[in-house]
């Protein structure tokens, strides 16, 4: 990818660098994706595991093959919203120990937001992204 994005954690503002994101990213005019929020769905249609460490790690799966499918890397995502019905510290770290994992490094913009459900009962996390594509 040509284009870059920039990020910023200034010091107004808490420094989310820390945990493994960004407070603000600055894209180039160009094309963006938008991925839909993955769940711990498999294409093959295989169980979703109970816990939240094995619901993550298929999110990321699924979220891997979502860039992949766009000729993207984790550098390319602009802005990551978490969705998770039982957001708080604990859980948040777990979700954030495989989203950390999957980014390499890349700090994208991310909003965690706790929901009441998703969209299945047995559903904890929902990751939707915007990626910035190639000009």
């Amino acid at each position: 990818m040509t284009e870059t994005i920039t990020r910023m954690n200034p010091t107004t503002l808490p420094d989310a660098g820390k945990v493994g994101y960004s407070q603000i990213s600055i894209t180039q005019p160009g094309r963006l994706a938008y991925i839909s929020g993955q769940v711990s769905w498999r294409a093959d249609n295989g169980a979703v595991p109970g816990t939240l460490t094995e619901q993550s790690a298929i999110v990321v799966e699924n979220l891997q093959g979502a860039l992949a499918a766009i000729d993207a890397g984790p550098h390319d995502i602009v802005q990551m919203r978490v969705y998770m019905t039982d957001l708080r510290p604990q859980t948040l770290e777990i979700a954030m120990a495989k989203l950390v994992e999957f980014l390499k490094g890349a700090q994208p913009s991310l909003t965690g937001i706790g929901v009441a459900a998703l969209a299945a009962p047995e559903l904890q996390i929902e990751v939707e992204m915007v990626v910035q594509m190639p000009v």
